[in-house]
C-alpha cells in the first residue's frame, strides 16, 4: 500500500490497546483500534435488539452504520461510544458478532481504508495474519489468564456486578472461540515477535517493542 503498519495481535487483556495507543504517540502512527470496531458493531447490535442467531440483520446493519476514528475515539453514527464499548455486556457478546465472516470483511475493508494513505499502527486478532499480512513489523502479546482476568476486573466501573472468578471464565471462553472460529482463528503469525506481558508495566512493554521497531528500520520517531 505504501505505508507501513504495525500489527499487534494477542488474546483479550493482553494489554494490546493500551500499548498500541501509546506506540502510536511515541511514533507520530495512526491508532486503529480494531477491537473498537467490532465493539462498536455489538453495541448497535445490542442497542438495535437485534438477536445475535439473526445473521441477516447484524450484516445490514453493520454494513449501513458510520464508524470512524477521531483522536483516539470511537464514533458510530456521529456519536462518541468510546466508553460505552467497554461495558461489559459488549465483553460477552462481541465474540459471537466477531465470528461472522460478513462483519469480519466489513471490519477488514474500514481498516485497510484507514491504513490507505497513512502509517498506522493497528492491533486486534487477526492483524498479522489476515489483515496485514504484509505488515512492517508484527507483535503478538499475550499474559497469564489471570492477569488478564484481574486487569478487565479493574476496567469494570460497577465491581458488584461480576467477580474476578467470573471475568476469569469469560476469559477463558473468549480465548477458546478465538482461537476455533472458522474465520481468522487467533493465531500467531509466523514472523510476529512473541511479548509476554506478564508482570510488566506498560512503559516496560512499550520500550521493548520500540526497540524492535528501531531495529527493523523505522527510525523516523522520538524516542
Amino acid at each position: 500500500m505504501g505505508f507501513n503498519a504495525i500489527a499487534i495481535d494477542g488474546p483479550a487483556g493482553a494489554g494490546k490497546s493500551t500499548v498500541a495507543k501509546m506506540l502510536s504517540e511515541r511514533i507520530g502512527y495512526t491508532y486503529i483500534d480494531s477491537g473498537a470496531l467490532f465493539r462498536a458493531i455489538t453495541l448497535k447490535v445490542i442497542k438495535l435488539g437485534i438477536d445475535i442467531n439473526d445473521i441477516e440483520r447484524i450484516i445490514f446493519h453493520a454494513r449501513n452504520s458510520d464508524i470512524d476514528f477521531s483522536n483516539n475515539k470511537i464514533y458510530l453514527d456521529g456519536a462518541n461510544v468510546s466508553e460505552k464499548i467497554r461495558d461489559n455486556i459488549i465483553n460477552t457478546t462481541v465474540s459471537y458478532i466477531a465470528m461472522i465472516p460478513e462483519i469480519r470483511d466489513i471490519v477488514v475493508e474500514i481498516q485497510r481504508k484507514i491504513a490507505s494513505n497513512k502509517n498506522v499502527v493497528v492491533d486486534g486478532r487477526d492483524i498479522g495474519t489476515t489483515v496485514f499480512p504484509n505488515a512492517f513489523i508484527k507483535f503478538f502479546l499475550t499474559a497469564s489468564v489471570e492477569e488478564r482476568a484481574l486487569r478487565r476486573y479493574n476496567e469494570l466501573t460497577d465491581k458488584k456486578k461480576h467477580t474476578l472468578e467470573e471475568i476469569k471464565k469469560q476469559i477463558i471462553e473468549r480465548d477458546f472461540i478465538d482461537a476455533n472460529r472458522e474465520a481468522s482463528p487467533l493465531r500467531q503469525a509466523e514472523d510476529a515477535i512473541l511479548i509476554d506481558t506478564t508482570g510488566k508495566s506498560i512503559d516496560e512493554v512499550v520500550s521493548e517493542m520500540l526497540y524492535y521497531v528501531f531495529m527493523k528500520g523505522e527510525k523516523n520517531f522520538v524516542i
